[in-house]
Parts: C-alpha cells; sequence; structure tokens
C-alpha cells in the first residue's frame, strides 16, 4: 500500500513546488462493528514493567563509566557575567569535565546568543557545568566556581513589565513582538446596541509542572554518534535541534525515550540542558547523565504563563451573544519560547456562536523562568475568564448558565466559519454532565453554620484531531505474534496499550499477540511530538493502514492454504475461517509460521485531514463545593466530567486521563501558584513543600459521564485526543460553584484561603448576602 503521493505544484510565485499528500484514508470502523479489542477495558501494556521495576526512565540509565553532571545556576535575576572561574572546580579529584561561557561552544539557544550567556536573565538561567564520578562531587565542584556579576535592573510580573520606563528584558523593550490579533463583525457597534453589556478583568497565575519525572539526559559519544536517553515529548524535535545546534547531521543522532514520567507539554522542545550533557560527554570522553533536580526543575524547565484578561460580552435580552471582545495580556518569562498561552484568544473565537469577535493578545518578558506548553496550554487561562463572565451573564439576564450557553451553541466552528465533524459533540457533554450531576433537580441544602455549598458549571473546545505526517510498521512474526514499530512516545498516558488495541483489532488477533516498540529515532519510522493530545489520533490510524496492509497480505497466503478467495475469509481471535464455513479454519500462527523466515510487513501512515470540516473535542463539567465562610476553606464534593472524545479505544484509559485533568484543574483553581518575591527576583516555592500540588484529599470522587461518539469524519478509528481537555473547565467551574455558594466572585487565579476569607468579609460589610436557590441549578 503506497503511503505517500508526491505532486507537483505551483507556488504563489508561480514556481514549482513538491506537495507531499499522504495516502487516503481507511474507511472509518462503523458504528456497529462487533469490536473484541477496541472499546474494552485493557491494563496497561507496560504495568508489569513499572510496578516490578523494570521499566527504565531517564534517571535508570547506567552506562559503563558514566558520569553525573550538575548545572551552576545564576542567583540573579538579570546580570552580566563579568568573570567565571573554573579552575578550583576543574582541580577537584573526580572532575572530569567543566564547561561554563569562558569555553563552551558559542551556540545559540532559544533567544541568547550562547549556550551559557554572558547576560542572564532569571534566577536559574545556567551559568556553567560540571561532570564528575558522582552526583556529590559535582555538587562540590559547583561551589567552587567563582563567578562575578554585575546585576542589573529587573522585572518581575505583568504590571511592573508593562510599566513605562520599566527595565527592559530584551533589547527593544519587554514587549515580545507585535500583537496576535483576530476580528469578525462589528463588535463596537454590537456592544453599543447590546441590552446587557458585562465587562470584567481577570489574572490567572504562572503554574509549574512538577512532572513526577524531573526532565534529563544521558548523552554518550561512539566516535563521531552521539546517542541520547531523554525524558522528551518527542524524540525527533530533539535529534532535529541538538544536530542542528552541534552541527552533527541527523544519522549521526540517536534519541530514544522507552518511558517518561509525564511531560505535560514541558518536555515537547529540546532544552539547552540535552546540549549541555552532550558537550560535557564530549569533552570527558564518557558518557554522562544530566538530570535536574527539582528546584531547577521550576526555576528553569516552563511554567504556564500569567495572564490578564480585559473582556466585554454584550448580548440580546433573551441571552443570544451579540459580541465578544478580549485583550490578553501573557508574561512569557525570560524566553518565548513557544506553546504556552500562544492560543488563549482561541477559546474566546471558537466557543459560542457570535458574530461579533474581536481578540488582541500580547506577550510580555520579564526576568524569570520561561514559559513553555502546559496542558492545555491558553485554553485554561481563558476558559477561567470566559465561564466565569458567561455565569455572570447569566445572573445578568436572570437565566440558567445551562440554558444560556446552549442559546449560544456553535454546531459550526466559528473561527474558521467550517462545519464540525461532530457538530453534537458538545450538546452530549452538556447533557451527559447535567443529567448525571442531576442539575436542574439539585437543591442547596440548609446552611451548616459557616458552611455553604453551592454548584457550578463550565464547558470548553479543544483540538486533538491528529494530523499528518505520521507513520507506523507492522510486522507478523512466525509464531503469529505481531510486533509494531512508531517513532512516538507513551509519556504516562497509555498511549502502548491503546495503540496495541488498534493493531489487534485490525488484525482479528488476541491483544497479548501484540508488542509496540517506540521510542527511538533509530528504530521506528517519524512520529511528531507528543502534544495537543494528538497521538491516539495521529499514530492510530497510521498503526490501522499498516496493520490493514499486513492483514491483506496474511489473507493472499491463508486464501492459498484453504482454497478460498482472500475476500472471503474473515480473521478474529487468531483464528482465520471462511465466511460461512467456520469449519474450514487455520490459526494465524499456522499460515505465519508456514512462510518463515519470509515475513509479512507493511507501512502505514496518518491520512490527511477534511480540508472542508473541522474537527475539535468539547467537554463539560459539573462540580458541588462546600465553603467554610469563617477560614476559606473549599472542599470539593462532587465533580462530573462529560468529555467527547470520539470513540473511546481504552475506557480505563480514558478514565484516568479525566481523573489526572480535573486534579490538575483543582490545584489551578485553589492552591497552585509560583510566587517570585519582587524585590530579589527569587523564587520562594520552588519544591513540593510549599508550591501546592493536589493531594488525594483534595480530589473528589471523580464521575465520568463517558460520552464516547465516534466521529467517522476524524480519521479512520473515529478516535480524538483526551489528555489535555479535562483540565479546561474545572477552575472555572469550581469558581463558579464558589459564587453559586457564598455570593463572592474571585477573579484572580488560584481562588486561596486568603482571598476568599476578604472577598467574604468584604461582602459582609457591605451589607451583602448569602444567594438561594431558585430552583434553576442551584443559581439563585
Amino acid at each position: 500500500m503506497p503511503i505517500l503521493q508526491v505532486d507537483k505544484v505551483r507556488g504563489e510565485g508561480g514556481e514549482e513546488e513538491i506537495q507531499v499528500v499522504d495516502a487516503p484514508a481507511l474507511p472509518t470502523w462503523e458504528a456497529d462493528t462487533p469490536f473484541a479489542v477496541v472499546g474494552r477495558p485493557q491494563q496497561r501494556a507496560d504495568g508489569a514493567e513499572k510496578v516490578t521495576g523494570r521499566a527504565r526512565y531517564a534517571y535508570d540509565i547506567r552506562l559503563p563509566g558514566q558520569l553525573y553532571a550538575r548545572v551552576l545556576r545564576s542567583p540573579h535575576p538579570h546580570a552580566r557575567v563579568r568573570r567565571v572561574d573554573t579552575s578550583r572546580a576543574a582541580a577537584l579529584p573526580g572532575v572530569r569535565a567543566v564547561l561554563s561561557s569562558a569555553d563552551a561552544p558559542e551556540i545559540a539557544w532559544y533567544q541568547d546568543s550562547a549556550l551559557f550567556d554572558r547576560t542572564v536573565r532569571f534566577v536559574g538561567d545556567e551559568v556553567a557545568a560540571v561532570a564528575a564520578e558522582s552526583e556529590e562531587i559535582a555538587d562540590d565542584a559547583l561551589r567552587l566556581i567563582e563567578v562575578e556579576y554585575e546585576p542589573l535592573p529587573f522585572v518581575v510580573g505583568l504590571d511592573a513589565a508593562l510599566r513605562p520606563g520599566a527595565p527592559p528584558v530584551r533589547e527593544g523593550g519587554n514587549l515580545a513582538g507585535e500583537p496576535t490579533k483576530y476580528e469578525r463583525g462589528d463588535v463596537e457597534a454590537a456592544l453599543r446596541g447590546a441590552a446587557v453589556v458585562v465587562e470584567r478583568e481577570f489574572t490567572t497565575q504562572t503554574a509549574l509542572h512538577n512532572c513526577f519525572e524531573p526532565h534529563g539526559c544521558t548523552a554518550m559519544w561512539e566516535g563521531g554518534r552521539l546517542t541520547l536517553w531523554d525524558s522528551t515529548q518527542s524524540i525527533f524535535d530533539v535529534r532535529e535541534g541538538v544536530a542542528g545546534k552541534l552541527g552533527l547531521p541527523q544519522g549521526r543522532v540517536r534519541v530514544i525515550k522507552q518511558y517518561m514520567g509525564g511531560g505535560f507539554g514541558s518536555k515537547q522542545i529540546a532544552w539547552k540542558h540535552t546540549a549541555i550533557a552532550a558537550l560535557l560527554a564530549k569533552r570527558a570522553g564518557r558518557p554522562v547523565q544530566l538530570m535536574l533536580d527539582r528546584e531547577a526543575e521550576n526555576l528553569a524547565a516552563g511554567n504556564r504563563n500569567a495572564t490578564r484578561q480585559r473582556l466585554r460580552l454584550g448580548a440580546k435580552r433573551d441571552g443570544e451573544l451579540v459580541a465578544i471582545d478580549v485583550e490578553i495580556v501573557q508574561e512569557t518569562g525570560a524566553h518565548q519560547i513557544g506553546g504556552e498561552g500562544s492560543n488563549t484568544h482561541g477559546i474566546y473565537e471558537r466557543l459560542y456562536r457570535c458574530p461579533n469577535v474581536r481578540t488582541e493578545q500580547r506577550v510580555v518578558y520579564s526576568n524569570a523562568g520561561p514559559a513553555v506548553a502546559f496542558r492545555a496550554p491558553g485554553y485554561v487561562e481563558g476558559a477561567f475568564a470566559l465561564e466565569q463572565t458567561m455565569d455572570e451573564l447569566a445572573r445578568e439576564l436572570g437565566l440558567d448558565p445551562l440554558d444560556l450557553r446552549l442559546r449560544n451553541y456553535a454546531d459550526t466552528d466559528q473561527q474558521g466559519d467550517k462545519p464540525y465533524t461532530a457538530p453534537d459533540g458538545l450538546r452530549h457533554c452538556y447533557e451527559r454532565a447535567t443529567e448525571t450531576f442531576g442539575w436542574h433537580g439539585w437543591q442547596r441544602p440548609p446552611a451548616d453554620g459557616p458552611k455553604r455549598r453551592g454548584i457550578g458549571l463550565a464547558a470548553h473546545d479543544w483540538g486533538g484531531m491528529g494530523s499528518p505526517p505520521g507513520y507506523a510498521w507492522v510486522k507478523l512474526n512466525g509464531d503469529g505474534t505481531v510486533d509494531v514499530v512508531t517513532g512516538t512516545h507513551d509519556i504516562g498516558t497509555g498511549t502502548r496499550t491503546g495503540l496495541a488495541q488498534v493493531a489487534a483489532e485490525e488484525l482479528g488477533l488476541p491483544f497479548e499477540a501484540v508488542t509496540l516498540y517506540l521510542g527511538d529515532t533509530a528504530n521506528g519510522p517519524y512520529a511528531p511530538v507528543s502534544s495537543g493530545s494528538a497521538t491516539q489520533a495521529t499514530i492510530g490510524p497510521a498503526i490501522r493502514a499498516a496493520a490493514a496492509d499486513a492483514k491483506r497480505q496474511l489473507l493472499e497466503v491463508a486464501a492459498a492454504m484453504l482454497e478460498a478467495r482472500p475476500e472471503d475469509l474473515r480473521v478474529r481471535q487468531g483464528q482465520i475461517s471462511v465466511a460461512g464455513a467456520p469449519d474450514r479454519a487455520v490459526p494465524v500462527a499456522e499460515v505465519t509460521g508456514a512462510i518463515d523466515p519470509h515475513m509479512i510487513q507493511a507501512q502505514g501512515s496518518c491520512p490527511q485531514l477534511p480540508s472542508d470540516k473541522s474537527i475539535r473535542t468539547f467537554g463539560a463539567q459539573c462540580v458541588e463545593v462546600e465553603v467554610d465562610t469563617e477560614t476559606g476553606e473549599v472542599t470539593l464534593l462532587r465533580v462530573v466530567a462529560a468529555h467527547d472524545c470520539g470513540r473511546i479505544i481504552n475506557p480505563t484509559a480514558v478514565d484516568s486521563q479525566v481523573v489526572g485533568g480535573v486534579t490538575q484543574g483543582i490545584g489551578f483553581a485553589l492552591s497552585e501558584e509560583r510566587i517570585v518575591d519582587a524585590g530579589s527576583g527569587i523564587v520562594l516555592n520552588a519544591n513540593l513543600e510549599e508550591y501546592k500540588v493536589p493531594t488525594v484529599a483534595d480530589v473528589p470522587p471523580v464521575e465520568h459521564a463517558r460520552v464516547g461518539v465516534p466521529d467517522p469524519e476524524a480519521n479512520p478509528t473515529g478516535a480524538k485526543g483526551i489528555g489535555e481537555p479535562p483540565l479546561i473547565p474545572t477552575a472555572p467551574a469550581i469558581a463558579n460553584a464558589i459564587f453559586d455558594a457564598t455570593g463572592v466572585r474571585i477573579r484572580h487565579a488560584p481562588l486561596s484561603r486568603q482571598k476568599l476569607v476578604a472577598a467574604l468579609q468584604a461582602q459582609g460589610a457591605a451589607g451583602r448576602g448569602m444567594p438561594g436557590s431558585n430552583g434553576q441549578g442551584g443559581q439563585g
């Protein structure tokens, strides 16, 4: 089966260009297909390896002669490095290599002119690095490095960075390029004619990824070839980035990532530490492992950027939206790496039907660690503001918040003016979430002393559609088992399992017959970064295409053995039989064994997306909270989440992703915030003691009201992504529930106890009471 179609086309300037188009897609599985593997709960294919410790993560790599590296980081938020003296560190017994701005190759990285730039721009910026026989020796060596700094003026936070005359983080000022703008219709005219206009300002905090496994890499040279065991979401991007920076052909750089303890978007680029490990290994002539500790992870390896959003919603008296207008400012830190927050405006442009929409988004530098993509980047921040303002609009109009959302339901992509492949996707989510929750029948219980209860609702849209290029190989072994090889990654989400289920289903084999090999640039075809909730929707169709071709070859061989036509054969649970004559059958292993050592193998690719449709995922969540009005403590009593992710390949994995996303949403809503001291630029909570990640005690039972409607136009498996969406609506749903319980609206995340108590005290001083239930979902 061909995987590529290459055409010559005329470019805009009239010149000929090569256009590569992936092969046409297979027909989508029919909704009534009697699945044996897909759609059934399946234990993790790699579960045994993980619980027994056989799974090798980046930190577990141990090579003969391996050294251990540490990085000296700037204590200043902004300074010139006048002098670096590493002589005492280099002389310490056990030290095998040292790098600094004094002797490192001049390699530009991010927006810096060098790997160890002579201007540091945040506390935690790289200054020097050491490789030694042990981590302890490397730590001792760092303390022997002498650095002379010239401190420079610095800025921390959005307001300080935007103040006239603020110290510039970079030449040209603190605005990173031109603002991103979008407009349709006439917003100002629509607002002037609106019956109701709600104008609000929201801020969201800087949040830290805090993956279980920090960033890190082990680098080994063999002659002119470099192998990297990197904790990354994109082995091919790391290969391309490191090869380009070090001046190597990509074929001489191999990147391996078999297991990873989470990434959440922070590991989708080639970070400085990977190149530093490679250079130290080259200089020492031995393998070098450089793993970030928790403090370095939280200083220098990315974050969800802070935002300020000023928005106006205009509506008719019946609730129909006539205008959405928002100005967004996001803090990117010292570098604009990309990914995080770049599309905060997107949810405003798409989620609701509205003829007049205007968005403007600016990016601001500050002297803090750089932002990078963080699970549903931009949409988490945007939903926090938009979905609270929708609730405020509902109250202004005397409408149930659910009714207002349904009144402005968009069954076409408002941004691109295209029909959705799943126009009822969000409607299904509203129905499943509110019916499971009992939204309309909920009654506020009597007050329990200072404790008040309330409920809230929020919705979202997201991508998760997958897209080419993405490839897979399928090979049938002589014993009837199957090897599936792809360059994608399992970043802890269960990718191995879901992809193996697709292969087993298409081939008609038991799940146990399939082994998935992934995460190695030298032993697998190209796959894109595992981000955007797109892995299952990109590589799943590629695997199905390869499996379909392999099955075609298998049936041709079996047809000769069974004296039948290939089109009359069926494969199920490892048996090939003639349709209508089940007694004429042969095991798959007997067919593959008959031609062994000849091999059945095939390659498949992800098909092109439909050009005339928009593929999106959707979700809605309902929450119930109890608020102690004396202490400000918020207790989540219940969360119901409904998310449209197309066909559910593995219900167990989907449930797990929903619970994980909601958990991070709870942290974003109530407790998580990077705190930087404005006077020193020092991060005060770059650890897991002061940075408050939710624990099991903070998370209520999460009820996943599965939707699971296949999207046949999305791709040949009908599945879409689920990794990121469950995080998006949680925080605004909680904020709406807190207001429902107390009458207090907190517009600045996180919704901490201190903020809530202050607001409640102000409310009491103003003489405002608690809301009552009007029988419409507790929205009084």
